[in-house]
């Protein structure tokens, strides 16, 4: 960052405020701006980062004491390399996240609200959240109108039944770290004129489980995970339109050494259609129509997602006329009601003409009521009297 911004300002909360008041005004930005609601934003991301090295400042009363008196400055000098400093130097995501776990593991239903992440638990060792997995969904238009339920199979990551999802052939060969001493964390210690100051990462050695293995599994090989097949059923809404996506809570690969699952992200692509073509909520249908039934007037059966309508199309009809059947169209995603069926009439030239048909078309050639009216005034008179001229 090259702005330091308050931090009092970034948690929205009075330069007075209780301990308490900064805990709850934190928790609320976290929860806004976690990454696992806000997958692939880097800008949610950096306002978690910020939000969290405000709360670690705040919450600490001699931290508090200094930044309350010299400001980020204070900070700098006292805390030295490794310290908050006002910027993101050496506190990164991971950072956040631990910090995040170690006050709010347990606290209020995080770890349901975001359907588990990497980050440390309560006992100190890594939770690592299964992957997401993408469905790609194709619907027909007759389907996105109403709304529809889908069976939809999926091939994922289940947790290995032989060890159980440890990964371990047995439980002898389950051995404690002997870099972390089974917590599955590392703490640093540093210290400054403020006192200590703990950095916690997870263990290098063991990858914050805790344990290592020693004989893996012969059944997934160590990994805790096998393939898996399985079923699911997805209940789409109408009016949904491609791109549009639905998430399976708790659906995707499971989490490795009993951590939480994944996600199944369905994503809607919508098929063509022989007939109709779609206008937001409203679909389209062109018709073709003779010449004669332009001029004299006819009644057609006309298509629409419900089955056929007649269109009753009054004598004169220009070609790109546009009927509208109301409320024959897709149902709305969100209120109620739905939209229209729009049909445009094109009146068909024939290209190809025999000797007869030519004939007819001469002798109508002449004659001034069935041909467009002609302007007394040329293009360039008009063109005169547009301009002043």
């Amino acid at each position: 960052m090259t702005t330091e911004r308050d931090y009092y300002e970034i948690l929205e909360i009075s330069r007075d405020a209780s301990e308490e008041q900064i805990k709850k005004a934190y928790r609320k930005k976290a929860l806004q701006y976690h990454p696992d609601r806000n997958p692939g934003d880097k800008s949610a991301e950096d306002n978690f980062k910020e939000a969290t090295e405000a709360y670690e400042v705040l919450k600490n009363p001699q931290t508090r004491q200094v930044y309350d008196q010299y400001g980020h400055a204070g900070l700098r000098q006292g805390a030295g390399a490794g310290g908050f400093g006002g910027g993101f130097a050496g506190f990164d995501i991971a950072d956040a996240l631990r910090a995040f776990m170690r006050d709010f593991g347990g606290f209020g239903g995080f770890e349901d609200i975001f359907g588990g992440f990497g980050g440390t638990s309560n006992r100190g060792r890594t939770v690592h959240r299964g992957r997401d997995l993408r469905v790609d969904l194709q619907l027909s238009l007759e389907e996105i109108a109403e709304g529809v339920s889908k069976k939809i199979k999926v091939n994922y990551k289940s947790t290995c039944d032989s060890c159980n999802g440890s990964g371990a052939a047995n439980e002898e060969a389950k051995k404690t770290c002997p870099q972390c001493k089974g917590s599955g964390e590392i703490r640093q210690i540093t210290r400054s004129l403020l006192g200590q100051m703990v950095r916690v990462a997870p263990c290098d050695y063991c990858k914050g489980d805790g344990t290592i293995i020693t004989d893996f599994c012969p059944e997934c090989h160590g990994s805790g995970l096998v393939d898996d097949k399985k079923t699911i059923t997805v209940r789409i809404p109408p009016g949904v339109t491609t791109g549009n996506y639905l998430t399976m809570s708790g659906e995707g690969n499971h989490g490795p050494r009993g951590g939480p699952p994944g996600d199944v992200i369905v994503v809607v692509t919508e098929k063509e259609h022989e007939h109709f073509t779609r206008s937001g909520d409203d679909i389209v249908y062109e018709v073709p129509i003779s010449f004669s039934q332009a001029a004299l007037g006819t009644k057609l059966n006309v298509p629409t997602l419900a089955g056929e309508s007649e269109l009753n199309v009054p004598a004169g009809t220009q070609s790109g006329k546009v009927f509208k059947f109301r409320n024959k169209g897709i149902k709305h995603l969100r209120g109620l009601g739905r939209g229209d069926q729009l049909v445009r009439v094109i009146v068909w030239t024939p290209t190809k003409l025999g000797p007869e048909e030519k004939k007819l078309f001469e002798q109508l050639a002449d004659n001034e009521k069935i041909n467009p009216p002609r302007s007394s005034k040329s293009f360039f008179e008009k063109l005169k009297e547009t301009l002043g001229v």
